[in-house]
């Protein structure tokens, strides 16, 4: 019997993997970042991947910090609500051998990053546009200490919305529009 379920690919843009091709589940209603933003994003970050530990907090396909990954991140820490993106997820990794630089967290973010006692050195956060959480995730990852002093944080929001409430020690570097996308790099500073 075939699969009920729709393939879509996402393209690992540089790095250890570059070019590499993953599918993902089209019909979970994940959005992976397209491959133009994630190159934007990651030019941003150039000096900044390799060697550091990354949290993708709201990680669906994974595609964000699968990048990261092939970029030379030290560690990534996926957070995925669902329990199928989770396990997805963790067969993604399997499949590229990163297992032993990646940890695979089924959780939600809001609780996770309560009982989070890491420090990151960059963040991915693209939640489901249709939550309202952005602005208190911020304030969180701030207030419990969990950003290394120098910490990038990458915010994906929809055009339409208000852009992020950021943590007064947080200077927005970059940001651009991508279509139905917002999508900014902002720095934590002492």
């Amino acid at each position: 019997m075939a699969s009920t379920r729709s393939r879509g690919t996402l393209r690992v843009i540089s790095g250890e993997w570059r070019s590499r091709v993953l599918d993902f589940d089209a019909t979970s209603g994940v959005r992976p970042t397209t491959g133009r933003v994630r190159e934007t994003l990651f030019n941003w970050l150039q000096h900044a991947t390799a060697g550091a530990a990354c949290l993708d907090l709201f990680a669906g396909s994974g595609a964000l910090g699968i990048e990261a990954l092939s970029r030379g991140a030290r560690e990534l820490t996926f957070v995925e609500r669902s329990k199928r993106l989770a396990s997805e997820l963790r067969a993604r990794l399997s499949l590229l051998n990163a297992q032993d630089r990646a940890q695979v967290v089924q959780a939600d973010a809001k609780a996770f990053l309560q009982t989070c006692n890491k420090q990151f050195d960059i963040v991915f956060l693209d939640p489901p546009f249709s939550t309202d959480m952005t602005d208190g995730i911020c304030a969180t990852l701030e207030q419990r200490g969990l950003l290394n002093a120098k910490a990038y944080i990458y915010i994906e929001t929809p055009r339409s919305g208000e852009p992020p409430s950021l943590p007064s020690n947080w200077a927005l570097g970059r940001a651009k529009i991508a279509g139905q996308v917002s999508y900014q790099l902002a720095q934590r500073h002492d």
